[in-house]
């Protein structure tokens, strides 16, 4: 038996509690074979991810199945619903034994005792030293693993050579005043081009804004968060990516309530020399636009005075639920799914970087000088947001989105960050 935490807490909409069980399946042996004979496990695998996931289910299933002599049920659920679908099954246990978790609910679906700790599950089958440590941050708790990485992805500038060299800026910025400076020449080369969007809907393109000049969203010390959106480092760092299209031109009125695929679809137009985006998208140009994915760069983004600025890192961790039966049989599937053949093929298949540096080092051999740039945002640069069961209420609230739709709006940036300071404040509190 292990340890279970033993706490209440609310559903996305703030009436679903939690009561779960102090004690629940073992902690789970990954040391050697687990015999599975005649046993079912439950994954649930969410779902759109991956557009070849039929195939590897099935081989998934049959690599199981020879390895422990189980049976695994893999059950797709669609991503819309997800969180209230876990939080409704922690309550009843009625869960998986394994699911994918996104990295931003662990730390809610820990804290409320529906998953399990791995910690010592990871160091026993030898994985600790091999994780993506972005990813590791995203899954700690107190200190405690409560995810194995799986996948993930980082946002980076993505651009169009043609375009670029066109207006003579086809080089890596090396700081803030680097890449404003190729802002102001594509703009002076085309004021017809949108030269760099900035989409207010966004906030994973407006943090590392917030990162490269030293600020944070919020910060943890004895126990409790408080957030730190509204400090002079962070409000620098929202004042220069807002002066972007309030005072340089560089965007337009309409992208101040941009998501990411509307400055996906400008920039297939041809309309966008270069934007913010996720490490996914070129493969979907590749298959879309194979014409336009030729004319493809990317560059990390830059910090105030440096290359590379934290940017988040998002993806999935693969979770032991607390109810689960068969603990160790669950461990070997975590470990089958993320590591070895099936993590990297995940990862090729999906266009998302694996969890482990092993996986992730045969993807970027294997890949192009796309992948290589996104790797090292990711490698040196990937972050998370803060790790902790509030931040799913800060994230349902928008709390920072209307933010930085509000600066754009043309509310005084440290107006609108303290307002937002406030309302996580009281999520932290409550």
């Amino acid at each position: 038996m292990i340890a279970r935490r033993h706490v209440l807490a609310a559903g996305a909409a703030g009436s679903a509690a939690l009561a779960l069980a102090a004690c629940g399946g073992g902690s789970g042996g990954s040391g050697g074979e687990v015999d599975g004979e005649g046993k079912t496990l439950t994954f649930w695998l969410m779902e759109g991810t991956n557009a070849s996931a039929d195939a590897y289910i099935e081989e998934l299933k049959t690599a199981f199945a020879e390895a422990t002599g189980a049976t695994l049920d893999v059950q797709v659920q669609p991503w819309d619903g997800a969180h209230d679908k876990f939080v409704t099954a922690m309550a009843g246990g009625t869960g998986p034994d394994v699911a994918e978790v996104g990295t931003t609910w662990v730390p809610e679906f820990a804290d409320a005792g529906g998953i399990d700790d791995l910690t010592e599950d990871i160091e026993a089958a030898g994985l600790t030293e091999g994780l993506v440590e972005g990813l590791v941050d995203a899954g700690t708790l107190d200190g405690q693993t409560y995810g194995m990485p799986w996948y993930a992805g980082v946002r980076a500038i993505l651009g169009n050579r043609e375009m670029l060299e066109a207006a003579g800026v086809a080089e890596q910025p090396q700081s803030w005043d680097d890449l404003l400076a190729m802002i102001t020449a594509l703009k002076e080369h085309d004021p017809d081009w949108i030269p760099f969007p900035v989409a207010g809907a966004s906030i994973f393109s407006a943090m590392p804004f917030v990162w490269g000049a030293g600020g944070d969203i919020a910060e943890e010390s004895g126990g409790s968060w408080s957030a730190t959106i509204d400090s002079p480092e962070a409000v620098e760092g929202l004042t220069w990516y807002t002066d972007l299209a309030l005072e340089h031109d560089a965007s337009t009125a309409a992208a101040t309530t941009w998501v990411e695929t509307d400055s996906l679809a400008a920039f297939l137009q041809e309309t966008v020399p270069m934007f913010i985006t996720g490490s996914w998208v070129p493969a979907t140009i590749r298959a879309d636009n194979p014409e336009l994915a030729e004319k493809l760069v990317a560059y990390t983004i830059p910090a105030k005075d440096s290359a590379i600025a934290p940017s988040f890192l998002g993806g999935s961790l693969m979770c032991r639920f607390t109810e689960t039966a068969e603990p160790e049989l669950a461990f070997e599937l975590i470990k089958l799914v993320t590591t070895g053949d099936f993590a990297t093929r995940w990862a090729e298949e999906t266009n998302y970087f694996p969890g482990t540096t092993e996986a992730l080092d045969e993807v970027v051999a294997g890949g192009d000088e796309l992948t290589a740039v996104f790797a090292q945002q990711m490698t040196e640069g990937g972050t998370t947001v803060p790790v902790t069961p509030a931040w799913g209420k800060i994230e349902g609230a928008k709390t920072l989105s209307t933010m930085i739709g509000t600066i754009l709006e043309g509310t005084a940036v440290q107006d609108a960050a303290e307002t937002a300071a406030e309302e996580m404040d009281g999520f932290f509190a409550g």
